[in-house]
């Protein structure tokens, strides 16, 4: 039997039977083969992500991969059969700001796939097809699913626009980091720190293109051209500012709790610093994920850790908070 998991209020869940929902007018079914587990989710679980951000009760589920298995009226039939992964910003295509491509910033309203909209922590999913982005025949749907945080990162990197032989670095080295380091190493600089209070960390970092990897304990070199942060928390981003050298370029993607304390402007107006910020991802920097990911300079598998079927929900949302520093991405697969 087919089931979903919904979350009906904070703190309370359900494994209940699944129905697809057939397509509408330019709208697609999508057979779900993974789906990732973020913070984000876990926030929304807990019920501390910021209100107007989510709708209860919903189905979770925005990083996710599938494989088209219907087309409602409208939509491409050639979709039929293909391997996709799909943007969770339903946005509304008409205001200035879609107009602009900054679908992020629609000024229609908030909603998003997973928080407000049903996800994919179910067997299918149906969105409108515009919103999905086609894979290579022989993607890796399993790898695919960390597409949707590498496309926040691509979005990172394209507003830090990182060019060969400057020197970078990422700080935070958790699966936005580590995607970070990816990104960057494609750009071929002339250097590329990670910074992680987890020196366990430093391995993989240096896998995936990192020359050097520093815990903040350590001592940190500076005059970096671009610096990426991807922790989440004030101190992570003043130590981000830390590194630059005067002018530099510092793009900002982890979400401190409400509250935090925030950079010196002092220190940002002295020094001159380019700041930037990412919340979700827009099309370019989705179609820039994919195709990074298809000429496989992105490799997105070796951060998975756990795969779980869609009732060990309760576990794995514990896993996502418990700290360990073991734990990668953790998947459901339907």
């Amino acid at each position: 039997m087919s089931v979903a998991v919904v979350v009906e209020a904070p703190g309370a869940h359900r494994i209940v039977p699944h129905e697809p929902t057939p397509p509408g007018a330019g709208e697609v079914l999508v057979r779900v083969h993974a789906v990732g587990i973020c913070g984000s989710d876990r926030e929304v679980y807990q019920g501390s992500r910021p209100e107007g951000y989510v709708r209860y009760p919903l189905t979770l589920g925005h990083e996710w991969s599938g494989t088209v298995e219907a087309v409602g009226p409208g939509a491409p039939q050639s979709l039929v059969g293909r391997k996709v992964v799909g943007e969770g910003f339903r946005n509304c295509q008409v205001c200035d700001r879609c107009h602009a491509g900054e679908t992020t910033l629609c000024t229609a309203g908030y909603e998003e796939t997973g928080f407000t909209q049903p996800g994919a922590m179910a067997a299918t999913l149906t969105l409108p097809a515009r919103l999905l982005h086609v894979l290579p025949d022989d993607a890796d749907l399993t790898a695919a699913a960390l597409l949707e945080p590498a496309a926040c990162v691509a979005a990172a990197a394209l507003k830090a626009d990182a060019r060969p032989g400057e020197r970078v670095a990422v700080v935070g080295a958790g699966t936005l980091g580590m995607l970070a380091v990816q990104f960057l190493a494609a750009s071929s600089p002339a250097e590329l720190l990670a910074v992680d209070t987890r020196p366990e960390r430093a391995a993989l970092a240096e896998k995936f293109g990192a020359t050097d990897f520093r815990t903040p304990g350590q001592e940190l070199p500076g005059d970096f051209d671009v610096v990426i942060e991807t922790a989440g928390s004030a101190e992570s981003a003043r130590t981000a500012a830390s590194l630059l050298r005067r002018g530099g370029r510092l793009v900002l993607t982890g979400l401190p709790a409400s509250g935090a304390a925030g950079l010196d402007p002092t220190g940002l107006v002295v020094r001159q610093l380019e700041v930037r910020t990412v919340f979700g991802a827009p099309p370019a920097a989705w179609a820039h994920a994919v195709r990074v990911f298809g000429a496989r300079l992105l490799d997105p598998l070796p951060l998975v850790t756990h795969e779980l079927r869609l009732d060990q929900f309760p576990y794995a949302i514990e896993l996502v908070g418990s700290g360990d520093p073991k734990v990668g991405k953790v998947l459901l697969l339907p």
